[in-house]
């Protein structure tokens, strides 16, 4: 990994004790040319940052030392967690996002995301089910890392956490109705796994869930499938 210092002024000047740190979130850039994320980033009119930014070659750019508090997760939630900026070290990922054509994540990126992230891990002691993205913590009102991030393969690696069901189970079940006792059960597992109480956009909440753990088809409906992976899930956290 080759690493570049960039400081960014956007930060609290309050370090944190490191026991604090119990959150990696991922981000992506959103911006059609990575310098101009760079820019945004180091920009003290714009209040916001996060700690690292993986370029589109792999290399990790350094903009808020661990110990100090980033602007990168705004308002969010994950269980009793609010404002998850305090708790966290958030990791920028140059991508275009989804309103500037959406692409692939690099291998060069993937291979720095792991090892970073296994660094963090290891240093600070976070659990893998405290690796989220964006749109996890912050599900209305955005989408990133989004349906192309690689949370399957790096989940091997202990980077965040995926279910333990087969293709062939999955496809069984895709597009299959629930019931109404089902769709209760559903929000209670998404609740138990972490996801707001907040169920008043629930077309919304469901994409992000499928964004994240059903990658192939994301069309804010719950069927079989979803219900199942919230179980296998769930099972894997307790």
């Amino acid at each position: 990994m080759k690493k570049i210092i960039n400081y960014s002024p956007n930060f609290y000047s309050k370090k944190r004790n490191s026991k604090q740190i119990k959150f990696i979130i991922f981000h992506y850039t959103g911006m059609k040319k990575e310098q101009d994320a760079i820019n945004k980033l180091t920009n003290i009119q714009s209040q916001v940052s996060s700690h690292y930014l993986v370029k589109n070659n792999g290399d990790i750019v350094i903009l808020v030392p661990d110990l100090y508090i980033a602007w990168h997760a705004g308002k969010s939630t994950w269980k009793n967690f609010k404002s998850l900026n305090k708790n966290s070290i958030g990791i920028e990922i140059s991508n275009p996002g989804h309103e500037h054509k959406y692409m692939n994540f690099s291998k060069k990126q993937i291979l720095s995301i792991l090892k970073l992230s296994k660094f963090l891990k290891k240093k600070y002691n976070i659990l893998s089910k405290n690796i989220l993205g964006h749109s996890d913590i912050a599900p209305f009102r955005k989408k990133d890392p989004g349906e192309k991030f690689p949370w399957k393969t790096l989940s091997k690696f202990g980077i965040g956490h995926w279910h333990s069901l087969s293709q062939s189970i999955l496809k069984k079940y895709r597009k299959k109705k629930v019931n109404s006792l089902e769709e209760k059960n559903f929000y209670k597992n998404l609740n138990k796994i972490g996801y707001t109480k907040n169920i008043l956009h629930k077309k919304i909440l469901i994409s992000i869930f499928q964004r994240r753990y059903r990658q192939e088809l994301i069309n804010g409906k719950i069927d079989r499938e979803c219900l199942l992976i919230s179980k296998s899930l769930l099972k894997k956290l307790n």
